[in-house]
């Protein structure tokens, strides 16, 4: 790699990491490198719909794409948050929002005043009722935020719901508007450097060999680069992430086009609801340690809405990651990284912010050990940070119903997340990280959520007397009905600026 001013960068697979991959570094390292991504259409990608968090709206802006014109030609819906129906104890309900609770401009978080009260014996609504994006999402209404922070409307974010086999199509068109090139074919052979170890060279198929400085794979569960070429070890989670399979199904859309996506608990896992423009994306998560593909298929297909719009699909796959994501010159993202199950959307956001790492680290000349290691420590502590948050799903249950919840509910969960249980049922107190996707609303949300409510508060949430407190309260309440009410239907707010007819 010394001396050339320009890296040959080649991406082993396409799909969403890949074309993700592709356009982020086409457009923003334009003359850093040339790009050159294989893949195979025999390989098929694995797209069901994907749910996403909000820091996608920010790779759509770097990339110079319309809001509007991504939402159309995707298919796309709003996204407030996740509903979790079923998970503490069945007949439950409650949102994860992308947005604070209360205004979020208190002395301390405002979970602790909520307490206070709860302790005091105040009836107080529900947690979520304080939520300015928790009420939009159960009104099914959506509007963008406001940019006044001193408005409620401001207290929010909001992600994308679309389609999968939609999406990675779309930033094809624009890398290759870039300069990226593609080849289509199977890589059969990968070559290395007999001394350093580096991959050299990968060969098609048809014969044809491919060189490059870097190589990027996005090779999916295969992991043919990292995983197979490389032999780096994979960390298995599946002890505390047991559902390690999925079955997938499409149907028509008969209730609402929710501004949120749906997780409802299952007797071995949990199933998805996704609106999207077009359809409504439904899956089922499931442990094969708990029931069969055949009892998977069934309980999803009388479960669905509508007529399903093709046969159930499954998908295998195991919870975890490898040991290091970045290994001589070969950068796994994606997939071919790790795989955390898509009970909070995390798989996009896990492959942009590998994306965002490599752009920040991306070689002079040389690979640099020191952004090498970088590169896996950011990697590795969004990986397990996201995996703390999932085990906290299912192990804060009281359900004992069936096999599955009773072993998650009993089973020993990591260290990390033991101590982070502990303080917050102590005392209201939530982890705070400089790094990490996961903020304190959203910890809050699955605690109270799922029955974890604090024995004890933050001592400066006694300094307003009781009356003053509640009054505020409810005048927070007031006003977050009455600015909801005003807020137009989601599908309204969608059929008016960014409906699929327009995406021709």
């Amino acid at each position: 790699m010394a001396g050339r001013q320009s890296l040959r960068v080649v991406i082993v697979g396409g799909g969403t990491s890949g074309w993700m991959t592709a356009a982020a570094i086409a457009r923003l390292l334009p003359a850093r490198c040339s790009l050159h991504l294989i893949e195979s259409e025999a390989i098929g990608v694995i797209g069901v719909g994907e749910a996403t968090l909000p820091h996608i709206r920010s790779f759509v802006e770097k990339l110079g794409i319309r809001e509007a014109d991504f939402m159309a030609w995707t298919r796309g819906t709003f996204k407030l948050g996740i509903e979790f129906r079923d998970w503490g104890k069945i007949g439950d309900s409650y949102v994860h929002p992308f947005g604070t609770f209360g205004r979020g401009k208190g002395e301390v978080d405002f979970h602790h005043y909520w307490t206070r009260l709860r302790r005091a014996g105040a009836d107080v609504p529900p947690l979520e009722a304080f939520s300015y994006a928790c009420m939009l999402a159960r009104a099914n209404r959506f509007e963008v935020p406001a940019t006044d922070p001193a408005q409620l409307a401001s207290t929010y974010g909001y992600a994308y719901q679309f389609d999968a086999l939609l999406f990675a199509p779309y930033l094809r068109s624009i890398a290759e508007g870039l300069g990226a090139m593609r080849s289509e074919g199977k890589v059969v052979e990968v070559l290395r450097d007999g001394t350093s170890g580096d991959i050299t060279a990968v060969r098609l198929d048809d014969g044809q060999l491919i060189e490059g400085d870097l190589f990027i794979d996005c090779s999916g569960f295969r992991s043919l680069l990292l995983g197979e070429a490389l032999e780096e070890p994979f960390e298995d989670w599946n002890h505390w992430l047991p559902a390690d399979r999925a079955v997938a199904m499409p149907c028509r859309t008969e209730t609402s086009v929710t501004p949120y996506t749906s997780a409802i608990a299952m007797p071995a896992g949990w199933r998805w609801r996704i609106p999207l423009q077009h359809r409504t994306g439904n899956g089922y998560v499931f442990a094969s340690a708990f029931t069969s593909d055949d009892a998977a298929a069934q309980a999803l297909t009388q479960a669905v809405e509508g007529a399903p719009l093709a046969d159930p699909r499954f998908l295998r796959f195991r919870a975890g990651r490898r040991r290091r994501s970045w290994v001589n010159n070969c950068v796994a993202i994606g997939l071919a990284s790790g795989f955390l199950e898509p009970l909070e959307s995390t798989s996009i956001y896990l492959v942009q912010q590998a994306i965002t790492a490599l752009i920040e680290l991306f070689p002079e000349t040389t690979i640099s050990t020191v952004d090498r290691d970088e590169f896996n420590r950011l990697v590795d502590l969004e990986y397990d940070r996201i995996r703390d948050f999932l085990i906290l799903h299912y192990h804060a249950t009281t359900r004992s119903d069936s096999d599955f919840w009773h072993y998650v509910r009993t089973m020993a969960v990591p260290d990390s997340l033991a101590e982070k249980i502990e303080l917050f049922r102590r005392a209201g107190r939530v982890v705070k990280y400089r790094e990490g996707v996961f903020l304190d609303a959203s910890w809050i949300a699955v605690y109270v959520g799922q029955g974890i409510i604090p024995e004890g508060y933050d001592p400066r949430a006694d300094l307003p007397d009781n009356d003053s407190l509640m009054r505020g309260m409810q005048a927070l309440r007031a006003e977050i009905d009455a600015t909801v009410a005003q807020v137009p239907e989601h599908l309204r707010y969608i059929d008016q600026c960014c409906a699929m007819a327009a995406a021709a």
